[in-house]
C-alpha cells in the first residue's frame, strides 16, 4: 500500500516521520508547495517527493491530507483530477466534515476523517479515526494499523470529532504550559532550568503512565497522594481555589467550540 501526504507540516510531518520510523509506511510519497519543508525531508529513509499534487495522488493508494482547513477549496478541486475508486482520502482538518469532501470527490469516495496529535513524532499519538459508508472494513482496519503504529487510533463517531479536538488534539499545547509553568516556578526556586523541565516533564509522563495502567481513576489517583497535612494536599487546594479545574475544561471548550465554529458540511 502507498501513501501520501499532501502537507508536510507540523502535524503532517510529524505523522510520516512516525510511519517512516516505525518502518510502517512502505512506498511513502510526499507534497507540499512549500519547497522547504520538502528539503527537510528529502533525505528521510523511504520517503519519495512527488512534483505535484496529480503525480501523488496517482500513485497513492492512501492519500493523507494534512493541510489547513481553509486550503480545502481550493485543493480538493486538483485532488479530484487524478482520485478515482479504491483510493481512500483520509483528512486530518478540524472542521472539515465527511460530506463537503464527497461533494468535491463524488458520492461515491471512500473518505476516512482522523485526528490525531503531534507526538505522533514520538510515536505516543493518540488519534481518533471515523469513516464515511463506502469505507470498508479493511480500509478501516488499514487506517487503525497505520495510525496505530504511532500511538493509539480509536473508532468514533464523526459527532465527537470536536470534542475529541478539546481533549486530545489541542491538549498537547496546554500539557506543554503545564510543564513549563512547572519548570519556571523551580527555576526560580533554584533549579537548572533544564533539569527543572527534565524533572515537570518526567513527572508528567509518569502521571499519564498511572493512568493508563494502574487500573484507578484520575480522582483516586490524586486521592492517593494528597497525605492529610501534607505538601501534595495544600497544592491542590490552592490550584482548585484559583479555579485550575475550571480553567482547563474553559480551555478544552474554547477548542471544541472553534471547531464547531470551523465547521464545513
Amino acid at each position: 500500500m502507498k501513501t501520501g501526504f499532501i502537507g508536510v507540516g507540523n502535524m503532517g510531518g510529524a505523522i510520516l516521520k512516525g510511519l517512516l520510523e516505525k518502518n510502517s509506511a512502505s512506498d511513502a510519497l510526499a507534497f507540499d508547495k512549500d519547497a522547504e519543508k520538502l528539503n527537510m525531508i528529502k533525505e528521510w529513509k523511504g520517503v519519495s517527493i512527488c512534483g505535484s499534487i496529480n503525480e501523488l495522488v496517482g500513485k497513492a493508494d492512501f492519500v493523507v491530507l494534512g493541510v489547513k482547513p481553509d486550503a480545502f477549496e481550493s485543493i480538493l478541486p486538483e485532488i479530484a483530477k487524478s482520485f478515482s475508486s479504491g483510493k481512500v482520502l483520509v483528512s486530518m482538518a478540524a472542521g472539515i466534515e465527511m460530506t463537503y469532501i464527497e461533494r468535491h470527490l463524488g458520492a461515491s469516495a471512500k473518505i476516512i476523517r482522523i485526528m490525531p496529535n503531534t507526538p505522533a513524532m514520538v510515536r505516543e499519538a493518540v488519534t481518533a479515526v471515523c469513516g464515511n459508508g463506502n469505507v470498508s472494513e479493511e480500509d478501516m482496519k488499514a487506517a487503525l494499523d497505520m495510525f496505530g503504529s504511532i500511538g493509539k487510533a480509536y473508532v468514533v463517531t464523526e459527532e465527537l470529532m470536536h470534542c475529541v479536538v478539546g481533549v486530545s488534539g489541542s491538549s498537547p499545547a496546554y500539557t506543554y504550559m503545564y510543564i513549563d509553568s512547572l519548570a519556571k516556578a523551580a527555576v526560580k526556586n533554584g533549579m537548572e532550568k533544564e533539569q527543572a523541565v527534565s524533572f515537570a516533564a518526567q513527572a508528567v509522563l509518569g502521571a499519564a503512565k498511572m493512568v493508563l495502567e494502574a487500573g484507578e481513576s484520575p480522582e483516586k489517583l490524586r486521592a492517593n497522594v494528597c497525605s492529610p497535612g501534607g505538601t501534595t494536599i495544600e497544592a491542590v487546594r490552592e490550584l482548585q481555589e484559583r479555579k485550575f479545574e475550571e480553567t482547563i475544561e474553559a480551555g478544552f471548550q474554547a477548542a471544541a467550540d472553534k471547531s464547531k465554529a470551523m465547521t464545513k458540511s
